[in-house]
């Protein structure tokens, strides 16, 4: 399997918003592919040489885009100073075949992040009780299935009043005598 694109940065040129990310390169000694999208059109450039750090230009720095004339142009501003990189536009059917593996790509990673996210609220939940692990992962990362239930609930318990001769210690328990209060004097 191929490795998944990446990392990913949204850009925005005039009144649009662009996907920009890197394609691993194929082969040794290369950095990849930077493509820039906006989900219906594809442009790409190669990056040329690896950086020394084995990093790609945009997981540092400040990266603008410009299109004009069916090209795109990344400034990419980094540690390293500025560069720039021209990008052409794809032809529609190597631009189809770009989009599929990106949201391919993605959903491989969007599967990957849901299972380590698993993984961890395993490890985090055995230090808890099994009744509360159960609790407190469905509170933290399942979506309500009843919100109006779960209102109506929580409004009757704050809406419940005190009934007059009820124990404050213990609620529910009627007194059968009405309080006298405390008499100080000795007769």
């Amino acid at each position: 399997m191929a490795e998944p694109p990446g990392p990913f940065c949204v850009l925005g040129a005039g009144p649009g918003r662009y996907l920009c990310y890197c394609c691993p390169a194929a082969g040794p000694g290369s950095a990849g592919t930077v493509c820039v999208t906006d989900a219906l059109e594809v442009w790409a450039g190669e990056l040329g040489a690896r950086p020394p750090q084995g990093r790609v230009p945009l997981q540092r720095g400040a990266v603008s885009l410009s299109l004009q004339d069916g090209r795109a142009t990344l400034q990419l501003q980094g540690e390293a100073g500025h560069s720039t990189l021209h990008l052409c536009k794809l032809p529609v059917a190597e631009a189809r075949t770009q989009l599929q593996a990106l949201m391919f790509g993605l959903a491989t990673s969007i599967k990957k992040l849901e299972e380590h996210l698993e993984a961890v609220v395993g490890t985090l939940g055995s230090s808890c009780s099994p009744e509360k692990n159960a609790a407190q992962s469905q509170q933290l990362f399942l979506p309500d299935p009843s919100p109006r239930k779960n209102r109506a609930a929580g409004s009757t318990l704050s809406a419940k009043r005190k009934i007059p001769g009820e124990s404050l210690i213990n609620p529910g328990f009627k007194s059968k005598k009405a309080p006298s209060g405390v008499d100080f004097e000795d007769s």
